[in-house]
Formats: C-alpha cells, sequence, structure tokens
C-alpha cells in the first residue's frame, strides 16, 4: 500500500472564475501538501522541511490576500470588510500555531496542516466563491470593464487582467 502524499488535490470545482486567484489558490494547495508530506518523513528531517514551508506559506497566504483585497477595493465589492476580517481571523490563527510551534510548546504538525486544508478549502468554496459570483456578474452586466491590477512578486511586475 503506498504512502499517500497530498492531503488534497486541486479540482476545478474550486475555481472561482478568476485565473489569478484560481492560480494562486492552487499554489496555496500545493504548499498546504509540502506541509502534509514534511510530516510524513523521516523524524529529523521534519521539523527544518516543515518549519521552512511554514515560512513559505506565511508569506505567500500575506501576498494572496493582499490581491484579493486590492480586486475587491478597485471594484468597490460590497462584502470587503466581511471577507478582509476573514483573512485577519485566518492570519491570526496562523500566527498563533507559529508562535506555539516556534516555543517549542507541544505543537500537532499534521493538525496545524489539517486545519489549513479545511479553511483554505472552506474559505474558497463560500466566501471567495462569492467574490468571484460578485466579479462575474458585473462583468455580464457591463458594470466591470477589464481590470488591470498591478501585482510585484519579487523585482518583476506583472499585468493581471480578469477575464
Amino acid at each position: 500500500m503506498s504512502e499517500r502524499k497530498h492531503i488534497v488535490t486541486w479540482q476545478n470545482s474550486y475555481s472561482v472564475g478568476i485565473r489569478l486567484v484560481d492560480e494562486q489558490h492552487m499554489h496555496l494547495i500545493k504548499l498546504t501538501n509540502r506541509l502534509f508530506s514534511s510530516c510524513l518523513i523521516r523524524k529529523e528531517k521534519t521539523k527544518s522541511v516543515f518549519a521552512a514551508t511554514v515560512r513559505e506559506a506565511v508569506d505567500y497566504v500575506g501576498y494572496h490576500f493582499s490581491t484579493e483585497e486590492k480586486l475587491m477595493e478597485r471594484v468597490n465589492y460590497p462584502e470587503f470588510r466581511r471577507h478582509k476580517q476573514e483573512h485577519l481571523d485566518f492570519v491570526r490563527e496562523v500566527f498563533s500555531n507559529v508562535e506555539e510551534y516556534n516555543s517549542g510548546r507541544l505543537f500537532a504538525p499534521l493538525s496545524f496542516v489539517y486545519f489549513l486544508r479545511d479553511w483554505i478549502l472552506r474559505h474558497v468554496a463560500v466566501t471567495d466563491k462569492k467574490m468571484g459570483d460578485h466579479l462575474l456578474m458585473m462583468k455580464r452586466t457591463g458594470e466591470l470593464q477589464k481590470i488591470t491590477l498591478r501585482v510585484k512578486t519579487d523585482e518583476s511586475a506583472n499585468r493581471v487582467y480578469i477575464k
């Protein structure tokens, strides 16, 4: 019997209809799977791989949330404050877990990974889907023309078009 390597696999049903956001969600799933895999490797390697991946995930979550929030601001999304509050609550919970991990207190990495997976999928399925549906409705009714966001990644600037 082969060992399970992924805790979650991207499915088209997770799509919110905004390519940039979907690509970022795919990356979050990839990071979650990497954290899961780090929990399954030899004990002496688990800690270093897990710690490095958590750092990367925390940075990427900030980047992703910033992208979504800029997008919502640009279109005056009516549920922006509630959506942003979900982001803030998640970040607080993650930082609390990271603090536990860093302080050496009892920490269950696998439980943390399941928390990440469940939160991401729930947030995507409900809150982000609602945002995507709103933007697609705005596009269908002509309220939304092509929007350009500038997203900085490292030193390069990319133009992001919402189609």
